[in-house]
């Protein structure tokens, strides 16, 4: 009798414990359908998301393409205007160079006539100077004249500028 109750309680043990091993299965697998439907939800959400986003995208790419070829021609029209710009700033120091020789020349032009003015001048003044000297021995010449000459004559005294 003993192991008869033994026995009972043994496969009453085992009885329970299958029991509980069996609800415990049971909500595990309640537990993981009721996640696959919330992720089944989340994964239809999801696509309606990216469905709603699909052709948004088209358009954010079409618009990127547009975006980049306008980039690339900037870039173009940079690059043009750089080189333009370098062109430029060449001639500009050609023309700089230009502009300080012609400055060199005019100076020496300047320097060389105002030269030639003072030259001119100097020689003026000392031709003034000469003419003046002879105009005077002319002068002292003529009163010199005139006094060994004959104030009789009426040529005689309009040249020596005697009265009558």
């Amino acid at each position: 009798m003993k192991l008869l109750v033994a026995l009972t309680f043994v496969s009453l043990a085992v009885m329970f414990v299958m029991i509980l091993q069996t609800v415990r299965q049971e909500l595990h697998m309640r537990h993981l359908n009721t996640r696959t439907v919330e992720h089944a939800a989340e994964f239809q959400k999801g696509e309606k998301v990216i469905a709603t986003l699909k052709p948004q995208i088209s358009v954010l790419k079409t618009n990127l393409a547009s975006v980049m070829g306008r980039v690339e021609e900037l870039q173009k029209r940079k690059a043009a205007a750089e080189q333009e710009e370098q062109t430029h700033k060449a001639s500009l120091l050609a023309c700089g160079k230009d502009k300080e020789s012609s400055e060199s020349k005019k100076k020496a032009a300047i320097e060389s006539i105002n030269k030639f003015k003072a030259d001119h001048e100097a020689k003026k003044k000392k031709a003034e100077k000469e003419m003046q000297h002879l105009k005077q021995q002319i002068l002292d010449r003529d009163k010199a004249i005139c006094i060994f000459a004959d104030p009789s004559f009426a040529e005689v005294r309009r040249l020596c500028g005697i009265d009558a």
